[in-house]
């Protein structure tokens, strides 16, 4: 992470910009996301993607002629600090935003942002409130908890069948919301859980929890929730000796859960979609990043995507007014990204489901 977080302020100043003459009016983009405090790894990823995307946007002359000023803004992680991130892009008087990660911070802001009149384009909100409201504002270019739960709740059902799955979540809005949906499936699949237990974020002894699930005989555990947490337990559960698989949605897909859980992360699973990485519309991109030492893991090319997005429905439209923006992008049409083609529903969610189950060894995530 620390390449990642020196290499933005390069990014910034247009080391992915082209040969193309710069814009010279601007369009306000907020870019907001954790950028301090336990999950600031997502943060830096999502920033990545958009500061990389807006330079390249303005190298070829903007959108519609404006060139893109990018206001950051950084949430913590935490809803309070959530909504001031929020009302301060809002104050700045920013059309478009791409943000926030956290389910339950998109939610809360999003209702802002539609008084306000922005847009909103999720990189990571996964928690199926988000669209299922039909705001016209919101928007995500990654998948639902109601799509990757169930990618998860079948595997573990056919993979699993005859043994014990203990299941963890952090009670938070994307970790329980997971945590329910993967249940649903997993149920509907003939499995039902030796254990159910919820946990408090930012714990750091979740020892009496490994005891619990010891005393279960846990073959497998489910747990919905952030890749720092899901570290912590998979370490804890290798010092009491156990070594039962740990399984996990898409807030594992960052290097640090490797450097938090250690070499017992092994064999650790999760759902997340295709790696965009190995996508060809990427190429790239991606080897533009890893030119400066950058990996675009996770939700990298998914911020990309983003911009990418709003650049392509504003020219359609030949407008940067937010709501006829959102018009074009609930209008079926189709978009161009790194991510490759993307369309929108009339909630704001893609089309395409795509949740694929990976598993870590060696210090990073390939399909299974």
């Amino acid at each position: 992470m620390t390449k990642l977080k020196l290499a933005l302020l390069a990014i910034g100043a247009g080391l992915f910009a082209g040969a193309a003459p710069p814009a010279l009016a601007q369009v306000k983009l907020g870019a907001v996301g954790p950028l301090t405090g336990g999950i600031a790894a997502f943060g830096a990823q999502m920033r990545a993607g958009v500061e990389a995307a807006v330079a390249d946007i303005n190298a070829r002359g903007g959108i519609l002629g404006e060139r893109i000023e990018l206001i950051v803004a950084d949430d913590g992680g935490k809803p309070e600090q959530g909504k001031a991130a929020a009302n301060k892009l809002i104050t700045d008087q920013v059309k478009f935003v791409v943000g926030h990660i956290n389910s339950g911070i998109s939610i809360a802001a999003s209702q802002d942002y539609e008084e306000a009149g922005v847009l909103q384009i999720s990189p990571a909100t996964t928690n199926p409130v988000f669209t299922g409201r039909k705001l016209w504002n919101t928007f995500r270019t990654c998948g639902r908890d109601d799509q990757q739960g169930p990618v998860a709740g079948a595997f573990i059902a056919a993979s699993y069948k005859d043994r014990k799955v203990a299941v963890v979540h952090d009670k938070t809005a994307y970790g329980k919301g997971l945590a329910d949906e993967m249940l649903k499936a997993m149920n509907k699949g003939g499995l039902k859980e030796v254990l159910l237990e919820g946990i408090n974020p930012g714990e750091k002894d979740y020892s009496a929890l490994v005891s619990k699930m010891k005393a279960a005989g846990a073959d497998l555990v489910y747990f919905g929730g952030l890749h720092a947490e899901a570290g912590l337990i998979v370490r804890q559960m290798r010092d009491q000796g156990m070594k039962t698989v740990l399984m996990g949605g898409d807030a594992l897909t960052d290097k640090e859960f490797w450097s938090v859980a250690g070499p017992g992360a092994e064999g650790t699973l999760m759902t997340f979609g295709p790696d965009p990485r190995q996508n060809p519309a990427a190429a790239e991109i991606v080897e533009a990043f890893k030119a400066k030492g950058i990996d675009p893991e996770g939700y990298v090319l998914y911020s990309y995507a983003a911009v990418q997005v709003i650049q392509q429905a504003a020219e359609a439209t030949k407008s940067l007014d937010p709501k006829k923006v959102a018009e074009k992008m609930h209008s079926g049409m189709v978009f161009d990204t790194v991510l490759g083609p993307l369309s929108f529903d009339k909630n704001g969610d893609i089309t395409k489901l795509d949740y694929v189950v990976y598993v870590w060894k060696d210090g990073g995530y390939a399909p299974l």
